[in-house]
This record gives structure tokens, sequence and C-alpha cells, in this order.
């Protein structure tokens, strides 16, 4: 049974509601107001880096809502596990778009207004992910997570943070279906990333209703079982990605100029080429991550340190 832990002091909140909260909801707003009303122009990659700011303005309103208003008594769970977790993924996403939109957007605009507002857009973005990321580590120390336990403060909980942020900018370029229906292989490919990251997504939200084990099985063994499966899979993906992509012997582009959309420079989104790439380096990042993750419950699970239910 989950223990009721103390809320911390109503001050300590205020102080990051207005210290943290409000300058990453003012960096999240004025990035939307530069680069919006200007849809057509923005691009794939433009309009998925508006989509992350619009979340995670929707999301640090919310939270500042229930935090200012104490709200958060009211959850079923320990609350302030949630904005920290949450932190932690708009540090990630906010810093990916911000280098994202600089590298395949920006570059290609010609000098003028638009081009600085769309400039400073990317600045502040990064300024919420240095805002995000200070949100992080501020919250272990004002709300005593060393007596707290918190998921995302702990290695596994990392690790599952940074497999589903990869998978979802895998998403995010496998968006363009032509990079894949037209290889059965490529599909499986697809269906890899989608069949991993729903269990990763799902440790992540069972840890934090602090629900894991309520699981028929020890924790440990079933996470153990969950990760072997996930790093072979990424190994199948991983090889039939690169076979099919860049092989021409399997129908892939091996050279970059073989692709027409790279030859033209006024495009305002990646080419296909470079979206294959993407794709494959991040699968190649997103296996290293599974496989750290099954060292570490192999570990767990060979010394005997399963986790136990916490007395209440």
């Amino acid at each position: 049974m989950s223990t009721r832990w103390t809320s911390p002091d109503p001050d300590v909140t205020a102080i990051m509601c207005l210290c943290l909260r409000l300058p990453q909801l003012f960096s999240m707003c004025v990035a939307i107001s530069l680069v919006a009303g200007r849809a057509t122009e923005r691009g794939a990659v433009g309009n998925w880096s508006m989509s992350i700011w619009c979340f995670c303005f929707a999301m640090t309103l919310m939270v500042f809502i229930v935090e200012f208003y104490g709200f958060h008594s009211h959850f079923p769970f320990f609350w302030f596990n949630f904005p920290v977790t949450y932190a932690c993924y708009a540090t990630l996403l906010c810093l990916s778009a911000s280098i994202i939109y600089s590298i395949t957007y920006i570059q290609f605009l010609p000098d003028g207004p638009y081009r600085d507002r769309v400039i400073a857009a990317s600045a502040f973005s990064c300024v919420a992910s240095v805002l995000y990321a200070i949100d992080v580590a501020c919250t272990w120390v004002a709300y005593g997570f060393k007596e707290i336990p918190c998921y995302v403060h702990t290695l596994p909980g990392l690790l599952k943070v940074l497999e589903t942020f990869v998978a979802y900018v895998i998403f995010a370029f496998i968006i363009n279906t032509s990079l894949y229906l037209h290889q059965p292989a490529l599909e499986w490919c697809v269906a890899v990333y989608s069949i991993c990251f729903i269990p990763a997504a799902l440790a992540i939200l069972l840890n934090l209703g602090e629900w894991e084990y309520r699981l028929p099985r020890p924790y440990p063994i079933f996470q153990l079982l969950l990760t072997l499966l996930s790093v072979l899979l990424y190994i199948s993906a991983l090889v039939l990605w690169l076979l099919y992509q860049f092989y021409e012997e399997f129908g892939g582009q091996p050279q970059r100029s073989s692709d027409g959309d790279c030859r033209d420079e006024l495009t305002y989104d990646m080419c296909t080429w470079d979206q294959r790439l993407a794709v494959a380096i991040l699968t190649a990042i997103n296996l290293l991550v599974y496989g750290a993750d099954l060292v570490y419950w192999a570990h767990q699970v060979s010394v005997g340190t399963e986790d136990q239910p916490r007395d209440s």
C-alpha cells in the first residue's frame, strides 16, 4: 500500500510557481506568437515544433493552476511526481524542437523580418528548455525527494523517459508515410516503434500512480522480460531499416545525392533521405538506451534486489 506523503510547504510551491512556471509560460507564449499565423510557410517540421510549444504551454498552465490554487490534494496519487516527470519531457522536447527547427528550417529562410522572428522563437524555446531543466533540479531540492521516491530521479525512470522521448521523435519523422508504406519490412519497423513505446509509457504511468506492485508477477522480472523483448525488436528494426533504406540491393538509396528532394534548397522540410538517416540514428540511440535498461534490470534480478511494496 502506498504511503500518503506530506505535501510540500505552500510557500515553496508559490515560489516555484512564480519563479519557474510563469517564465516557462512566458517563453512558450512568445515562441508560439512569433511564428503563429504562417502555417503554409512552416512546413511539417515547423508545425511539429509549434505543436510541442502549444503542448508545453497547455501542460505548464495546468500545473501552475493546480499548484497555485492547491488542487493537488484532490489527486489519487502523489501529485508532485507528475510535474517533475513532465518537466523532464518538456526539457527534452523544447531542446529538440529548437535544434531540429534550426537545422531543418531556419537555415533555408531568406534574410528578413520573418527569419528574425523564427530565430527568436527558437531562442525562446531554448530558454524554456533551460527553465524546465532548472525546474527538475529545484524540485529535487525544494520537495526533498531524497526522502520521497520520485521515479524520474532513478536510473530506470530516466531510461524510460529517454526511451519514450526518442520514440516520440521517431514518430515525428515517420509521419511521412512515403518512408515505409512501399515495403512490408519497413512497416514492421514502424510497428516495432509503436509496440516498444507502449510498455515504456505504461511503466512510467504505473510508477507515477504507484500501481506497479499490482502486477501479477514480481515487477523487476516483468520489466526484464519486456525490456529484453524491446531490445530484440529494436535490433530487427535497425537491421531492416538500414537494409531497405540505404542498400540498393533492397531498393534503398545509399547516396544522398540520389534523392531529388535533397537538391531542392528552397524546401522548408528535411528531404526524404535525411529523414531516413534521422530515423536510423534515432533507432540506434534507442537501442542503446534499451540495452542499458536491460543491463539494469538483469542486475536487479540477478542480485535479488527486487523492489517491495512500500509500507504504509
